[in-house]
């Protein structure tokens, strides 16, 4: 009797804990090894925007070091509140929660799954059945969620965040939202999602960004409100491609921007801008810049999924730009592997 085959470990890259760290007040991502190495990298640009006296950079300091110390204990604390979350929290519509149905999806993203499995599919048959938002940019926009759907999850969403479970930050940028490994909504609605219906997609609209290999995801939801979230300032993706769902619910403003991909010197002088529209998904690469303009007024909510591709990000991690220095994690962890896809040709992705 055969044996049922170990679940793959995932990782994160080392750098997690020293690179791309957000400093909200400055806008700014900073490496940060030590002190001497931070006024070295960025004394300059801090002082140009803000960061003057020697109080202010004390101030700095403390803040990147709480932050450090707050990535070194992520994983642990995050697997901590799901399993209290899965204990303890009883949701309003645990309908959710059931496996992804086609009848939550929209039927314009069902067909353009659909296509991208048949025999013969192909890039310009899909183009057909998507809005290309950006051809050079290789932004594309379609229906993936149905009203009714978008509405109960929101619901769901609101009836966590206004209990007493603890709740974990979606990203360093955002302070407002939830985390849906930690809600328990990965495996029932995130997994199928990618491995069903994105990855057919992704195969054909991104083969060179490992569109055909995504084995792992980080999805969250952000929420922009007054007082609260209001913009997002520019930034890239730890992820090959990144799926951006507008949920809800009524809002003016905070559109999306587009620039170049990250690796690319440019500037933003003229970007390009992406109005949402409930229930509607923005596919993107995950290394082209963008950020989002102030909301004017009401509540947005996104869902944003980070798709990953251990065939690609084992050879260079997006962030350090580096052969990744792995270690091991929870959960999905970054979406690297110590051991290549079995299925995966790596030469022909070279």
């Amino acid at each position: 009797m055969g044996t049922a085959a170990a679940p793959r470990r995932f990782c994160r890259c080392a750098c997690f804990c020293s690179e791309n760290l957000y400093v909200a007040r400055y806008g700014l991502h900073v490496r940060f090894r030590s002190e001497q190495q931070l006024r070295q990298d960025y004394e300059p640009i801090l002082r140009r925007r803000g960061c003057v006296s020697p109080k202010d950079f004390q101030q700095l300091l403390g803040e990147l070091e709480q932050e450090v110390e707050r990535r070194q204990r992520l994983g642990l604390e995050s697997a901590a509140r799901k399993a209290l979350i899965a204990s303890s929290y009883h949701p309003a519509r645990p309908e959710v929660y059931n496996l992804l149905q086609e009848a939550a999806l929209a039927p314009e993203f069902l067909a353009a799954a659909e296509y991208s499995t048949s025999s013969g599919a192909d890039l310009k048959g899909l183009l057909q059945r998507l809005e290309t938002v950006s051809e050079e940019k290789r932004i594309y926009r379609l229906p993936v969620f149905t009203a009714p759907f978008c509405q109960a999850l929101l619901e769901e969403l609101e009836h966590f965040e206004q209990s007493d479970m603890p709740k974990g930050r979606p990203n360093t940028m955002n302070n407002y939202g939830v985390l849906l490994h930690e809600l328990g909504l990965d495996e029932p609605l995130v997994t199928p999602l990618r491995e069903r219906f994105l990855q057919p997609l992704m195969a054909l609209l991104y083969p060179d960004c490992g569109g055909g290999w995504l084995d792992s995801h980080r999805a969250f939801v952000v929420k922009y409100a007054p007082g609260q979230d209001r913009e997002l300032g520019c930034h890239y993706d730890n992820a090959e491609l990144t799926l951006n769902v507008s949920l809800g619910k009524a809002f003016t403003g905070g559109a999306l921007y587009f620039g170049d991909l990250f690796q690319v010197p440019s500037t933003l002088a003229r970007p390009l801008e992406v109005e949402h529209v409930v229930g509607q998904g923005i596919l993107h690469r995950g290394g082209q810049l963008h950020g989002a303009r102030p909301l004017g007024t009401g509540e947005r909510w996104n869902l944003v999924v980070w798709l990953r591709a251990s065939a690609m990000r084992n050879r260079l991690c997006p962030m350090c730009c580096r052969k990744p220095d792995l270690v091991d994690d929870e959960g999905f962890g970054d979406g690297f592997t110590r051991e290549e896809p079995a299925t995966v040709d790596v030469c022909a992705l070279s």
